[in-house]
Order: C-alpha cells, then sequence, then structure tokens
C-alpha cells in the first residue's frame, strides 16, 4: 500500500494528512521529499496528522526522524498527532517518543506552535503504565 501524503494548512501551520503505511521505498522516500519541499519553500512547522497510517516500519522510523531533523535544522519543528497504537507502542520501544512531541487533536498539535495557548500534549507516561497493566 503506497503513502497518500495530502497538504492543507491550519492557523499558519502546515498539516500533513498521511493514509498508509511509512515503510522502506517510495513511501520513506516520498515523506522525506515532501518535508524537503516545504523546508525549501520556507515552511517551518509541521503537523503530520497519521490517523490514517496503519504501519510504519525501521525505515519509516528513520524518514520520520530525518524529516524532524530537516525542520530543525532550518528553525522549525514537527509535531505528530493522531497514532494508532501499534505506532505509539513502536515510538515508546524505541525510545523515540522522546524525540516528537504528539498529541490526540490536531487543534493542540496545531496550536503548540503559539506559546500563549493552553494544550494537551499526549501522556506517554500514562500510555505506557496503562500497557503494563493489559499485558
Amino acid at each position: 500500500m503506497s503513502l497518500e501524503i495530502q497538504q492543507h494548512e491550519r492557523e499558519g501551520i502546515a498539516v500533513l494528512e498521511m493514509k498508509g503505511r511509512i515503510t522502506l521505498g517510495k513511501e520513506a522516500t516520498a515523506l522525506r521529499e515532501k518535508v524537503a519541499e516545504l523546508a525549501g519553500a520556507n515552511v517551518r512547522n509541521l503537523v503530520f496528522n497519521l490517523a490514517g497510517v496503519d504501519y510504519i516500519d525501521s525505515t519509516g522510523l528513520g524518514a520520520l526522524v530525518m524529516c524532524v531533523t530537516t525542520m530543525r535544522k532550518a528553525g522549525g519543528n514537527v509535531k505528530l498527532v493522531n497514532l494508532n497504537r501499534r505506532n505509539i507502542e513502536l515510538l515508546v520501544m524505541t525510545r523515540l517518543a522522546t524525540c516528537f512531541e504528539i498529541f490526540t487533536d490536531e487543534g493542540d498539535a496545531v496550536g503548540s506552535y503559539y506559546p500563549d495557548r493552553k494544550i494537551k500534549t499526549f501522556d506517554i507516561l500514562d500510555f505506557v503504565n496503562k500497557m503494563k497493566t493489559e499485558d
């Protein structure tokens, strides 16, 4: 399954809605190229809405890290929103959850770019504790 990337703007922040998988091959490459294109166009702040992403492999994780690195070098950032349980578990297990700001609501992810706004971030510690009690 290929990766579809739709872009829209919300309050001056570029939101990339993704559907499919972020995996080795054209999917990870397409994501990296899209972020490089946006960075080249002076877009600095992104939100990745991953509600439609059902699977991320190790190459996909690397692509996400590269996207954050690209944007941070350009003076911006990437925030993640609407990850499914499996993808959250993957970020927690690989300790990459500490590299990203994760949200459950797109409005909070966009709002996080505005320091005067009250937002709710994803509580990773609560998620990990729930995982332990379910096992």
